[in-house]
């Protein structure tokens, strides 16, 4: 269904007849899927809560979407203007909206929370709103503690709700429902129109975080990393036991409350949260306003735990019932909790026939997002092993975490198995599913060894020499891909480049027909995606280094879907220049041509001449690749590194990369200062890579 009154521009409204709904876990999903398939998406929320505090849930899915709003742009009106004269306020949001509509293709409408009610029926005044902006509805009800005939009696009652508005509802979908119910009540609401859908209850995402602990039980963290606040609590405990029953009853995430006077307890908790066997808690909270004993305190900072210690003046009553009655929220921050609800959505609700009704005019550009959700997507579809060699370091354990939660791939991680296992723990990172390898202690050590040193007995290097190289995880992670253990690597968040690439050519070794390993950078603009090579590896290639390069580079491309248009760059374009660095390049073209016939392939060529057509048609009007070029070949590593960085930072380009190419097998090289998305892109695309080896 397309609103007509808005150019064209699609919304869909998440609705419900009651709080703790969870829409915002629907919206969410809805939202990510949305963004991977048009350009400009937006989010508008038609009645705010009243005050200065901004609306959690619009900052949630405003830092998600890709139409360049302002909060201020997202917001109609307050409870108190519905209040007061809900027919102005009806026309302000339907104004406020189409202001947002213009700068969309689509846009997610969420509806209100049910806190300061203002209207007899809330539901109805959403769907009175929803059918002012011809947008259909998403019902969203709660199904937990009800009946599978109450959720559908709450079903029916809301349908009726909505179409007596002259509203249309596009989908059910009963959230929160206990995971053996989910049969039930799919069965009971099998005779409604539109589709349904059930989703399960899912305790992380209404799990609060030790900082909203915190702040809960108004308390301050006298011990610990400040950065485990984040982490999520699932369980709490009242320790009034004696020390060995408090043992017994502990639980990985939990919150565990005690007076601060109670140093066996406190000094039982900090034991079993360190050793190997026991739960990884969440936090500890000292009650009563007692504070440590300063021998235990000084105990406690020489044991050197991260385990976050909170202090709070109530009681233990108080602070247990303070504790219980706070209710996490999927905010900006909470990635592990935003990463659930997504892939919550994709198991449970098929989106794309939802989305389906709003007949979206789908242009042919593709923008950064709806790239990086491509890649996570096409690496889904044929999960492959990838190994991290780089345990110790907190980003790739919450890529780690991010990665298998999202089923991008299966992961090998080296490291200390106990070490790495509890520090995700405290990072709130789940690894239950990762395979962790010492190589230190590994039984592969001995035969890696003897293949190792066969690899290199031409340098003279023996077993026991082999035995202390393949200990260094790059060199052990590098085995496992060339045994096929795993499909690839990722390394380089603590390594030099030098350091990841040295073992690829040692032991991996460079494909077929290919003698020079390179690099590319997938350069994310705007509209559209562009391979830039090499900017990573070669300083100064030769003209057959660099026909190497752009044969790479092309086959690479066109693996991420990149129709492959190569321009090989230089200072001048066509025959209007010379030099021996135009001539390199002029050979390269040449060889390219030769040796890949197939390749649609230009140069020597300007970097304005490749990709602007105006420039184009009046330097090279015949060339099939000027002005439309994909694949930009710079002609030495110098330029081609300032270049990508001066696109990146001056054009507000994402640069996913460096990308490896020529390698027989996959092994990726990261950026020192790689973020957590970085490392999950480049690991889905060396699962791309994987797939089409």
């Amino acid at each position: 269904m397309s609103n007509g009154d808005n150019g064209g521009v699609s919304g869909i409204y998440i609705a419900s007849p009651e709080g703790d709904t969870g829409k915002s876990t629907i919206a969410l999903g809805i939202l990510q899927r949305l963004a991977a398939t048009v350009p400009r998406v937006g989010v508008f929320r038609p009645i705010v809560r009243e005050g200065e505090a901004r609306d959690y849930i619009l900052e949630l899915l405003l830092a998600r979407t890709t139409a360049g709003l302002s909060y201020e742009d997202c917001v109609g009106v307050t409870y108190q203007q519905v209040h007061d004269d809900p027919d102005a306020a009806i026309v302000a949001i339907v104004d406020r909206f189409h202001a947002v509509a213009q700068r969309c293709d689509a846009v997610v409408i969420i509806g209100s929370d049910y806190t300061d009610v203002a209207t007899p029926s809330e539901l109805e005044m959403n769907a009175r709103i929803a059918a002012n902006l011809g947008a259909p509805v998403v019902l969203a009800v709660r199904a937990k503690g009800r009946t599978p005939q109450e959720v559908a009696q709450a079903v029916a009652v809301c349908l009726a709700d909505i179409s007596g508005q002259y509203a249309h509802t596009a989908a059910i979908v009963a959230n929160r429902c206990e995971p053996d119910q989910l049969d039930a009540v799919t069965a009971a609401l099998d005779g409604f129109d539109p589709k349904s859908y059930v989703l399960p209850e899912e305790p992380l995402l209404v799990a609060p975080s030790v900082a909203e602990l915190r702040d809960a039980v108004g308390g301050t963290l006298i011990k610990g990393d400040e950065e485990l606040l984040g982490r999520e609590v699932l369980s709490v405990m009242v320790a009034g036991m004696t020390a060995d029953h408090v043992l017994e009853r502990l639980r990985d995430d939990q919150a565990v409350i005690t007076p601060g006077d109670r140093s066996d307890v406190v000094l039982a908790l900090m034991s079993a949260h360190a050793a190997e066997g026991f739960p990884s808690l969440s936090t500890m909270i000292l009650n009563g306003g007692l504070r440590l004993h300063p021998s235990i305190a000084a105990l406690v900072d020489g044991l050197g735990s991260r385990l976050p210690i909170i202090a709070t003046d109530l009681g233990t009553f108080d602070t247990a019932s303070a504790v219980a009655a706070t209710r996490g929220r999927v905010t900006v921050g909470s990635q592990r909790k935003i990463d659930t609800a997504i892939e919550l959505i994709n198991q449970h609700v098929d989106v794309q026939d939802m989305l389906d009704q709003l007949a979206i005019p789908i242009p042919d550009v593709t923008t950064p997002q709806m790239f990086e959700h491509g890649l996570v997507e096409r690496a889904r579809a044929d999960r492959k092993r990838i190994v991290l060699p780089e345990g110790e370091d907190d980003r790739i354990l919450r890529a780690a975490g991010r990665l298998l939660r999202r089923g991008v791939a299966d992961l090998t991680i080296l490291g200390d198995d106990a070490q790495i296992r509890l520090r995700a723990a405290e990072l709130g990172v789940d690894l239950a599913e990762a395979t962790v390898l010492n190589p230190k202690t590994s039984e592969l050590c001995d035969q890696f060894a003897e293949q190792y040193a066969q690899l290199r007995k031409h340098k003279g290097v023996t077993v026991e020499q082999a035995r202390e190289i393949i200990a260094d995880v790059s060199y052990f992670g590098t085995m496992l891909v060339h045994n096929d253990i795993v499909d690839g690597m990722v390394s380089g968040a603590t390594h030099t480049t030098a350091h990841t690439v040295r073992p690829a050519l040692e032991i991996v070794r460079t494909s077929p027909g290919i003698s020079t390993v390179s690099s590319i950078f997938l350069m994310c603009l705007s509209d559209r995606v562009l391979a830039y090579g090499d900017c990573a590896i070669v300083p100064d290639p030769t003209a057959e280094q660099l026909a190497d390069i752009a044969i790479s580079s092309a086959r690479t491309a066109a693996q991420f879907g990149i129709e492959p248009r190569v321009a090989m760059l230089s200072y001048s374009t066509g025959s209007s220049g010379a030099g021996a660095d135009v001539e390199k390049v002029r050979t390269a073209t040449e060889l390219v041509r030769e040796r890949a016939p197939e390749l649609l392939v230009e140069g020597p060529i300007q970097y304005d001449a490749a990709v602007e057509p105006s420039v184009a048609a009046t330097k090279m009007p015949d060339s099939q690749v000027a002005g439309r070029a994909t694949v930009l070949i710079f002609p030495d590593l110098n330029t081609g590194n300032n270049t990508y960085k001066a696109v990146q930072r001056s054009a507000g380009a994402i640069a996913i990369g460096p990308v490896l190419q020529g390698l027989n097998q996959p092994v990726n090289d990261l950026s020192r200062g790689a973020l957590v998305e970085d490392i999950v892109n480049t690991v889905a695309i060396t699962a791309i890579q994987a797939q089409g080896e």
